[in-house]
């Protein structure tokens, strides 16, 4: 009997946040449902959160606690680069401790193992400064690559090519390309054009996974967090999920055609008329159930009358308190970036389903031979 072919998956992207923590997701539990028996890792992690007195990598972190691999956290994350980590290394480099820990780690995970997806940290060229970028790990683990890059054609395909060229150089080889993040009205002219253009290059497109606003959407609560606005109330649905948001500084007449399922309203606290139209929003949109309004801002250090409060908590809506005026809190808004967290069910769940439905996991196991 032929004997089955490790399966070495390097994900890799052409810039930070284009998805790979999304496709490691999917990807992994592609390998899992065909039975694969499969490890991950982030050899080097830049954002970290406390496990016991270890810092552990934020994305060894989602995929230990969804998949339940909690014992192999400190393997999965062998190198975490915390404040000041950079400027020690340039003043006392320990290149070998480095690579015997990642190759420590990686022994330690594939035993036993048929594949193995390991997450890169931005680009090629990442981590350069620490003499271990994307494409000296990828080389010392033998993987081969996975390139994520977003919905655009030419600029996308210079930065494939870019990137390509480091891995190249480290003698890696790339077995395709995931594109993510595609515009549904562009998605079937993105997926024709890339792909030729790619082919034209010699490189395999995996996949087009469309936009799904749903992954970048926060909850009120994490935002709240992230962006330490004060909590005034409705604490039991701090759940639900901002899906776009409208700053309130026009009458409430002409807000109301602006509310739609997720909406966060930013007003300014002694807007009394824009708080009292949020809190009836179930009743200015003809009392759609489709129609639930995330949560309400108060902005400029303004607190509402006693009432108003009254009236708010009543809501059962979750009210945030900021200092900083509207535009200062919307720029804020507009620019946070949540990553997947373990309790982001749906994000998981819908991570998961994005890359099984469109990425190509045959094709990627056949790069294997």
């Amino acid at each position: 009997m032929k004997k089955k072919t490790f399966k070495n998956i390097f994900i890799s992207s052409i810039y930070e946040n284009a998805g790979k923590t999304t496709v490691s997701l999917g990807l992994y539990k592609a390998l899992r449902d065909r039975r694969i028996k499969t490890a991950f890792m982030k050899p080097v992690g830049q954002k970290v959160v406390k496990v016991g007195d270890r810092n552990i990598d934020k994305d060894s972190y989602l995929l230990g606690e969804v998949f339940r691999l909690e014992r192999q956290f400190m393997e999965m994350s062998p190198v975490t680069i915390g404040r000041g980590f950079t400027e020690k290394y340039i003043l006392n480099p320990q290149k070998n401790k480095l690579r015997q820990a990642i190759e420590k780690a990686y022994q330690s995970l594939t035993q036993n193992k048929e594949a193995i997806i390991v997450e890169g940290t931005g680009h090629a060229g990442v981590g350069a400064v620490i003499d271990f970028s994307n494409a000296d790990v990828a080389s010392l683990l033998g993987s081969k690559v996975i390139i994520i890059c977003g919905g655009g054609i030419g600029k996308s395909i210079d930065e494939i090519m870019l990137n390509k060229a480091l891995f190249d150089l480290k003698g890696v080889e790339i077995l395709g390309v995931i594109v993510n993040k595609v515009l549904p009205e562009k998605y079937d002219k993105i997926s024709k054009i890339l792909k030729k253009g790619l082919e034209a290059k010699g490189i395999k497109l995996l996949g087009v996974i469309p936009s799904e606003p749903l992954l970048s959407s926060p909850t009120v609560e994490q935002m709240k967090n992230r962006l330490n606005f004060q909590l005034l109330c409705g604490d039991e649905a701090l759940g639900r999920r901002v899906k776009n948001t409208i700053v309130a500084a026009m009458e409430p007449y002409n807000m109301i055609h602006y509310l739609r399922d997720g909406t966060l309203i930013l007003t300014s606290g002694d807007r009394v008329d824009n708080i009292f139209a949020a809190v009836s929003s179930r009743l200015i949109t003809n009392n759609r159930r489709d129609i639930r309004i995330a949560g309400v801002i108060l902005t400029g250090g303004l607190m509402p009358d006693k009432k108003v409060l009254e009236v708010l908590k009543k809501s059962h809506m979750p009210v945030l308190f900021s200092d900083e005026d509207t535009y200062t809190v919307a720029a804020k808004v507009e620019k946070l970036i949540c990553k997947i967290q373990k309790t982001d069910k749906d994000k998981i769940h819908e991570a998961t389903r994005l890359v099984k439905k469109y990425v190509d996991v045959k094709a990627i196991l056949d790069g294997f031979g």
